[in-house]
């Protein structure tokens, strides 16, 4: 298991909301979590098999910004 992680603009409980059924058919119900009360809203996943750019396509499709950690 690797674990990715992302920033968002996923802001707040209703965003996580709007983001949970893509996130869960992409990378599994329990493999991800979103750090809201970081400054860079911080996206963490948990996966074998996917890579970055699968998890920011998975938030963009959801509707939200994801970019590389820096």
């Amino acid at each position: 298991m690797k674990t990715i992680e992302v920033k968002t603009n996923i802001m707040c409980g209703a965003c996580v909301a709007k983001v949970t059924p893509t996130l869960n058919k992409t990378v599994g119900e329990t493999n991800w979590k979103v750090d809201t009360v970081n400054p860079k809203k911080v996206l963490t996943v948990t996966s074998e098999n996917l890579d970055e750019e699968q998890i920011i396509k998975a938030v963009e499709k959801a509707g939200y910004k994801a970019e590389k950690l820096s």
